[in-house]
């Protein structure tokens, strides 16, 4: 068997594609399999390198997906993830993005794929960022949140950079990730914050997972994230207002964009994790005293009360009470029984 795939891995560099490209489909089935990865892992040194120049060879075509299809598989492991990482894949897969992933959606959701692993890993991160370079610093971000946005369509099935919603929360994990997202002269954070009410579950998480990362920067930033209350609101309330039809008196202390979502039934938000982040983003605003009063001029306890009342899910009840007693604590508990509303 080691012979075999010594000898298999030499044909994805064969001078003819009819060869390279059988090779690569038996490679891609292999890490489709346990057995077939550990393999191909313990000879990472020559496969890894092979489908990388498989990848970006010109008219790669199938081949060029089949690659990778396997490195989407291999770099599901961490370790592999960083080597690759070392073989600039993430240059790699942006390169070929660009010049073929419009001819080739199947490969580009592939290299999307890829990115959103590889940036599993620091260096990942750093290389996506391109840190360290002031010229470059965030231009393949930008290009990718161009893409995520102008890509937004109704049905799950064809969204091919849905998978960037993951690659936007593993850069947001980190400072300068964040800083890129929200700096102003970009735009970036609002664009995506637009994609919040994106029927595909995968954006929807990925862009309230990456709003509740930047909101880290609160105490620094808090300016920066009202300035984007039009979109932000919505964003982090509607997924925690519960499915209840709020009453006239309620939304005509809310802004249009709220309280016009909030005038009829709606389906509620299913993922726990999405409601959540929403609420770990609020708490993280409210901590500010300019967050708190703006939470409070779109009438957000009222909400936080109504969507209490509808949760089931422990740790997202927990999430509500943090921010009941952060209001209650700020001593706005006073203001709250003036407006009528209560603290969940």
């Amino acid at each position: 068997m080691a012979d075999e795939l010594d000898e298999l891995l030499g044909f994805l560099s064969s001078p003819q594609p009819n060869v390279r490209g059988a090779a690569v489909d038996i490679v891609r089935g292999l890490t489709g399999d346990a057995d077939g990865l550990r393999a191909l892992t313990a000879r990472a040194d020559r496969a890894l390198p092979a489908l990388l120049r498989l990848l970006a060879s010109a008219g790669g075509g199938g081949a060029a997906e089949a690659a990778a299809d396997s490195l989407v598989n291999l770099s599901q492991d961490d370790a592999l993830s960083a080597r690759l990482v070392s073989l600039d894949a993430v240059v790699a897969a942006m390169d070929v993005m660009a010049k073929r992933g419009g001819e080739q959606p199947g490969l580009a959701r592939s290299l999307v794929m890829l990115l959103a692993n590889l940036t599993q890993v620091e260096s990942g991160v750093a290389a996506l960022l391109q840190v360290g370079d002031e010229k470059m610093q965030g231009l393949y971000v930008a290009k990718l949140v161009q893409s995520f946005c102008r890509s937004s369509i109704e049905s799950e099935d064809e969204d091919i950079f849905e998978h960037v919603a993951s690659i936007l929360v593993n850069i947001s994990k980190v400072e300068a990730g964040r800083r890129i997202l929200m700096e102003p002269k970009r735009g970036l954070l609002k664009q995506i914050i637009r994609q919040s009410d994106s029927i595909n579950q995968l954006r929807k998480k990925g862009v309230v997972g990456t709003i509740r990362n930047c909101c880290f920067e609160a105490d620094t930033q808090i300016q920066n994230l009202l300035s984007l209350a039009e979109y932000l609101w919505p964003a982090l309330l509607l997924p925690i207002a519960g499915k209840k039809v709020y009453g006239e008196d309620d939304r005509s202390k809310m802004p249009p964009e709220i309280a016009n979502a909030l005038s009829h039934e709606r389906e509620a938000v299913e993922n726990s994790e999405i409601r959540q982040q929403a609420l770990e983003a609020i708490y993280m605003i409210v901590l500010q005293d300019e967050g708190r009063k703006a939470f409070w001029s779109v009438n957000g306890p009222r909400i936080l009360q109504v969507g209490y009342e509808d949760e089931e899910h422990s740790k997202v009840m927990e999430a509500y009470e943090l921010i009941g007693s952060l209001l209650v604590g700020k001593g706005e508990v006073e203001q709250d029984q003036e407006q009528g509303g209560q603290k969940p």
